[in-house]
């Protein structure tokens, strides 16, 4: 099964193919994609896969919403396209992804060119312009646009200075160097028109798929992806390990407080020598007092 997707051009990198031969690619979101309508040639004359993609609206309005209840899709849908079948079997609401390309095959990718707004002739159609020196006065003016007795006018379709860009163009036969099925990527080789972040459309090419193709490696898991909850299987932390944790922070308070003690007693021996100063001299000065006292008595006697 492959049909045509919408996405968005992500920008342009290089990257090695398993042969190592380097290889400028466009990165483009394609997808998820919403299956929400089905032509077929009894009811509207032709066959045809209408593909939902969010769009830059934010909002639907209530015919849109209406249309995408029918096919059993609850998602803001702004982007609608009908895409040519492959002949396989669809279904209302069926996703699709980027799963159904493969490295190696081609693409025809669409999109809209970048506005550059009024640009003259040297810029719109490469002009060479008229002479920079030796006195000319039109260096990038458009010259003569037609002569003046026949056909008396301008032909339409005159090249000319106007509009640039801003226009649907479709590039063919880009090569699908890889896939990245994790981020809804895919990396085609060569530019894609228009600006980064603007909306493309993908449709699988007529070119026959590239022979011996060696595709790069696929690229790392994404380390932002959602993983899923737990389930209510999973038994949540035992009890054991709050204890152990309890205890492991008591005993860091217990050894916290033993290397407080013993920093304490350098302190206390400084603060506790002045006390046995003053008891020594008090009791030296008892010592004098007995023998002052003693030397009394004996004068007396």
């Amino acid at each position: 099964m492959t049909v045509g997707m919408l996405g968005r051009k992500v920008g342009m990198m290089r990257v090695y193919d398993g042969a190592g031969r380097v290889r400028p690619v466009t990165a483009i979101e394609l997808g998820p994609n919403r299956v929400t309508q089905l032509r077929t040639n009894d009811r509207d004359g032709y066959e045809a896969v209408q593909v939902g993609y969010s769009g830059d609206r934010k909002r639907v309005t209530r015919s849109e919403r209406g249309h995408l209840r029918e096919a059993g899709v609850d998602e803001a849908l702004t982007l609608l396209r009908e895409v040519k079948p492959d002949g396989s079997d669809f279904t209302l609401g069926q996703e699709l992804l980027v799963d159904q390309y493969t490295p190696g095959e081609y693409i025809d990718v669409t999109g809209t060119s970048k506005g550059r707004g009024f640009a003259g002739g040297v810029k719109r159609w490469n002009f060479k312009g008229g002479p920079a020196t030796h006195g000319a006065k039109k260096h990038r003016g458009p010259g003569s646009v037609g002569a003046g007795t026949y056909p008396g006018k301008t032909w339409k379709g005159q090249k000319m200075g106007g509009h640039m860009g801003a226009r649907r163009k479709t590039v063919r036969n880009l090569l699908v160097v890889q896939i990245d099925v994790g981020r809804n990527l895919i990396l085609v080789q060569g530019s894609v028109p228009g600006p980064n972040g603007g909306l493309v459309s993908i449709q699988p090419a007529a070119r026959n798929p590239l022979a011996d193709y060696e595709a790069p490696e696929p690229f790392a898991p994404d380390e932002n992806a959602v993983v899923a909850a737990p389930s209510a299987e999973v038994d949540e932390t035992p009890d054991d390990t709050v204890e152990d944790t309890v205890v492991d922070e008591a005993a860091v308070e217990e050894t916290a407080a033993d290397d407080a003690a013993d920093e304490a007693p350098v302190d206390e021996v400084a603060d506790e020598a002045p006390a046995d100063d003053a008891e020594a001299d008090s009791d030296s000065s008892a010592d004098s007092d007995d023998d002052e006292a003693t030397e009394s008595e004996e004068e007396q006697a």
